[in-house]
């Protein structure tokens, strides 16, 4: 076993300890900080929209309103799910949709939530069965679709395509 010992001189011990703490310091603001809050990155991609105060199937109904949606009074489906703890290739790609609008489903994993689907009456240009499904987390929206019932149909984001 070798040992090897060295001898700093006092200066240069506290002249390293002093360089470090102002890196240390540089570093802590000039790292951004990002809030906890999705609020605010939803707003960039939904202007006006409100995802807070969604507490049942009316409000789920008044939030789609918001996008222009026009949906029957009563829920096709109230259920309760389970966001997974792992997304298989199915789940990432509804993520990704997810995304597009600013959401993100993997911030709930393993997190029960309600999903509400409605059946769409104003979709435009499409004769087919449309359903609006909106996923709520502790009164808050924190995912939604608009999709045909067609077998090589359509899935996209809320707002209504132009």
């Amino acid at each position: 076993m070798f040992v090897y010992s060295f001898k700093a001189s006092t200066l240069k011990f506290f002249g390293v300890i002093g360089i470090s703490v102002v890196l240390l310091i540089a570093l802590v603001f000039l790292i951004p900080t990002y809030s906890k809050d999705t609020t605010a990155e939803i707003a960039l991609f939904n202007e006006n929209i409100s995802f807070d105060k969604v507490k049942g199937a009316s409000d789920v109904r008044d939030f789609l309103s918001q996008y222009g949606w026009k949906v029957e009074e009563a829920p096709v489906e109230e259920c309760e799910i389970t966001i997974p703890k792992e997304f298989d290739k199915v789940m990432t790609s509804y993520n990704e949709i997810q995304k597009q609008q600013g959401l993100d489903l993997s911030k709930y994993a393993k997190k029960s939530a309600k999903r509400y689907t409605y059946k769409v009456t104003n979709y435009p240009e499409y004769n087919g069965t449309v359903y609006a499904n909106v996923i709520v987390y502790r009164d808050k929206v924190i995912a939604g679709d608009i999709c045909s019932a067609d077998a090589r149909g359509f899935i996209h984001t809320l707002p209504m395509p132009k």
